[in-house]
């Protein structure tokens, strides 16, 4: 991306957010990729780092373990494995190890579950491989401490067996000396020490002639003399040569890893850059949780589509704080290309812009911005900004021409693709001319396709902006009644700079804020207080609207809770109908059960009885229903008790009774053959062939 001026990145405060960013890196890779970060204008570039820094993010909320612990800068042992006749130390390999194993665990972690569920960080290890030889030649040759192994090569094995030997033969040589010197007296409290390699004994100084050898040296105080006895020189001496071949076996086989191992020098490299940009992703990932970081649509258009954005510095410090922080929803494409934020000083004017600057410049690094996952952000080929005063005593440039010469660059350089913020654009001249150049400024930059947010004060600016198309309003919200800015961005209307109602706040004699309200124009004092009122009326309209929105949650709420209880109501009338309907099936269980049990007594009677005609007459009464219809049923009984059939052909308003479960109800309609009857609380749908039209006993008693 294209910045202008040079610090522009500076004061939009992109570098401490860097800084933010390396204190979460741990490889020098890393850090260095933090500190040299790149604002990008490629899709596809921006779109990758955006989706693995949301990848690591949803891992770190997760608690998932990812295996990227190796942090040691190795670059300078990478190179020297790829340079001829190089030699590195047991201590160089045993880091080369560990960074062979911590690749081996990441390509183990990325099973083909993982690989489709985290595609972007796949992407990181999609052109390397695991090479499993480099672990195997190094563990053929050095031991856990990183010292090469006795049995590395056959010469190696030969010298350290002869010098275990040899040192054997010494100590048991140095032992007898020892104790001979001791006996005599000649020894000091030390007894031994060792002087360039070699074992010497100490003996004190007044002694030293009598013990023969090579006297190595004395002590500070010139009380102990060092002596290699006589006896152990030639054991020392071969013991010497012995190590002199070891060391130089040693660096001979470590030469050989070396040069083996030097094929897999670019490999290793690639290793080394896998584990740093995973570090530097790790890092994006944590900056992400410290300021809330969401990943937005990206689009290739130069738009804003901005929800809830947060400046993310201010929301760390206000987090720290205990302070809420107040979020910029705002809306910059074709239609709309120019906001105009007008409202009192200190009202968040500045912080606003700041706020989509740096928001746009971290999300083209890749970095994850505090604003809501709907929001969608395009990306911008340049950024042009011009904040603050730019007086220049160097160049002998006044405020104003410092200001004109910076409008100059951006209306000769700028197109469709340049996001701009000028913060009290037309200040530092005559408000009427200063305003004037404004307009033209704005005019220019429109018909360019830019899209940018300007701060001012000037009126006729908020006028143009009512009549321009691609330029529109915005107000920084201020509570008039405590006095005090709300930090809050109203777009569609402008804002009043409260003059005289700051100048209240602080404290001015009223006298002095009546006779400036006299000077100042009656018509610009009048537009200046009708957009107060106007916000003001704005204001109040959004907390009705806050309010009626939570009622209509409310009354949602409650609607739902009306349905759950009216579902619960039916199904509370649903098992009470079946619970009538299981009483009937087992009456008639019992009956039919009696019935089974009397038919089987008319068998027997039948079979033993003379008198046949007596049986048949009993199973005529039990198969028959004799003059006054007696119900078998109980709850038919029940209901022959206080209804009584009728003639009456069945319709509307007709009381009817159920042949088949002897249930009672009103018929509410008649449909063809069927009829629909109120039962209780529900109604049913009922053949009428199946119904008997009744009355109420008592009704018919009051009627005789």
């Amino acid at each position: 991306m294209r910045l202008y001026p040079e610090s522009a990145a500076v004061q939009l405060e992109f570098d401490k957010v860097k800084a933010l960013l390396k204190e979460h890196c741990k490889t020098e890779y890393a850090k260095e990729k933090a500190s040299q970060l790149r604002i990008h204008t490629k899709n596809e570039f921006i779109q990758l780092e955006l989706q693995q820094s949301h990848e690591y993010k949803l891992l770190l909320q997760q608690s998932q373990y990812f295996p990227n612990d190796f942090i040691l800068n190795i670059s300078k042992e990478i190179k020297l494995i790829g340079i001829e006749g190089a030699t590195l130390s047991g201590e160089q390999f045993l880091q080369i190890r560990k960074l062979a194993e911590n690749i081996s665990n990441i390509f183990r972690w990325f099973d083909h579950e993982r690989r489709l569920a985290y595609p972007a960080l796949t992407k990181v290890i999609e052109n390397a491989y695991y090479e499993k030889t480099i672990i195997e030649l190094i563990d053929e040759i050095l031991d856990e401490q990183g010292v090469v192994k006795d049995n590395a090569s056959e010469a190696l094995q030969r010298i350290r067996q002869n010098l275990y030997k040899r040192r054997n033969e010494l100590r048991r040589m140095f032992d007898k000396v020892l104790s001979r010197l001791a006996k005599a007296g000649f020894s000091a409290d030390i007894d031994e020490s060792f002087s360039s390699g070699r074992r010497v004994v100490a003996v004190f100084t007044e002694h030293k002639r009598q013990v023969k050898g090579i006297l190595h040296g004395e002590s500070d105080t010139r009380k102990t003399a060092f002596i290699e006895p006589e006896e152990t020189i030639e054991l020392n001496n071969e013991i010497f040569s012995l190590e002199n071949d070891e060391r130089r076996e040693v660096q001979r086989i470590l030469k050989e890893l070396t040069g083996k191992l030097s094929v897999y020098a670019s490999l290793l490299k690639t290793y080394l850059d896998i584990v740093g940009d995973f570090d530097f992703i790790n890092g994006k990932a944590k900056l992400a949780i410290d300021v809330n970081g969401q990943m937005p649509s990206l689009s290739d258009k130069a738009q804003i589509h901005l929800i809830d954005a947060y400046h993310p510095l201010l929301y760390i410090y206000n987090k720290i704080s205990g302070k809420k922080t107040i979020p910029v929803t705002l809306t910059l494409d074709e239609k709309n290309r120019i906001l105009i934020i007008s409202g009192p000083n200190a009202g968040g004017k500045t912080v606003t812009m700041k706020t989509i600057g740096l928001n746009q410049i971290m999300l083209q690094s890749g970095l994850l911005v505090p604003v809501h996952p709907n929001s969608q952000m395009g990306i911008f080929k340049q950024l042009f900004i011009h904040i603050g005063d730019t007086q220049s005593i160097e160049f002998e440039l006044s405020t104003y021409s410092s200001h004109l010469l910076h409008m100059k660059y951006f209306i000769e350089t700028a197109n469709g693709k340049t996001l701009f913020f000028i913060d009290e654009l037309g200040s530092g001249s005559d408000p009427n001319l200063g305003g004037a150049f404004a307009e033209v400024i704005l005019e220019e930059l429109c018909r360019r396709h830019s899209v940018g947010i300007v701060t001012t004060h000037y009126l006729n600016l908020k006028v143009m902006a009512n009549h321009t198309p691609g330029i529109f309003n915005g107000a920084m919200a201020f509570d008039e009644k405590h006095l005090q800015p709300m930090y809050k961005l109203m777009v569609g209307k402008p804002g009043s700079s409260y003059t005289f109602s700051i100048a209240e706040r602080i404290g001015l004699p009223q006298a002095m804020i009546d006779r400036a309200r006299k000077l100042v124009d009656a018509e610009h004092f009048k537009l200046d207080k009708l957009l107060n009122n106007t916000e003001q009326n704005l204001q109040q309209i959004d907390k009705e609207k806050k309010e009626l929105q939570r009622l209509m949650k409310e009354n949602e709420r409650l609607k739902k809770e009306m349905e759950t209880v009216l579902d619960r109501e039916r199904h509370r009338q649903q098992v009470e109908i079946l619970k009538q309907q299981n009483k009937i099936s087992e009456d008639r269980m019992v009956y039919l059960k009696d019935m089974e049990r009397k038919l089987k007594q008319v068998v027997l009677d039948w079979r033993k009885s003379e008198n046949k005609n007596e049986v048949i007459k009993h199973l005529q009464d039990l198969l028959f229903k004799k003059k006054d219809d007696i119900v078998v049923n109980k709850l038919a009984k029940k209901l022959n008790s206080k209804y009584k059939e009728t003639n009456q052909t069945i319709a509307v308003g007709s009381l009817v009774k159920s042949k088949k479960n002897y249930q009672v109800g009103e018929v509410k309609e008649i449909r063809g053959k069927r009829a629909i009857v109120q039962i209780g609380l529900l109604p049913m749908n009922v053949e009428i062939a199946d119904l008997t039209a009744v009355e109420k006993v008592a009704e018919l008693n009051k009627q005789v």
